[in-house]
């Protein structure tokens, strides 16, 4: 299920996962496996895999509120300077602006909001289609006068 071609290129990997537990986590380990391949950084493979928890609990959850047995779309394109990693749902969507920063007094009570808030404090771009149900994200391997 790797990404990784015996050449040693970048290959895409798409999973159609359903909401099942240990799917999602072998989903998950395959992702891990396939960025570590590329040698990156301890912090940015947490960060990523991070992002990927946090982008299909949301489909599930936020997404396929209403559309329990439907499944989610995965996929990612990991390479040695850039990982892409996109989750669709077929739910019907929603306006990324409108939910709240969760860094605001009158919302730190308030369990929303955190999972978006993390992922674009990690990634290096999100971007969301015109109607909501599909988020691309993007990390970007800091170049060496960057990282230091």
């Amino acid at each position: 299920m790797t990404g990784r071609d015996p050449n040693g290129s970048e290959n895409e990997v798409t999973l159609i996962l359903h909401n099942d537990r240990e799917a999602i986590k072998r989903a998950e380990i395959a992702f891990t496996e396939d960025v570590g391949s590329y040698a990156y950084p301890e912090a940015a493979t947490f960060a990523l895999r991070l992002a990927f928890e946090e982008s299909v609990i949301n489909a599930f959850r936020h997404g396929h509120a209403a559309l329990p047995d439907e499944p989610v779309q995965v996929s990612w394109r990991a390479g040695p300077d850039e990982v892409r990693l996109t989750v669709e749902d077929n739910g019907p969507g929603f306006d990324p602006e409108a939910i709240p920063d969760p860094t605001l007094e009158e919302n730190i009570e308030k369990p929303s909001g955190r999972g978006l808030m993390l992922i674009r404090a990690y990634m290096s771009r999100v971007e969301f289609n015109e109607k909501g149900n599909r988020v691309t994200l993007t990390y970007e391997r800091p170049s060496a006068s960057e990282a230091g």
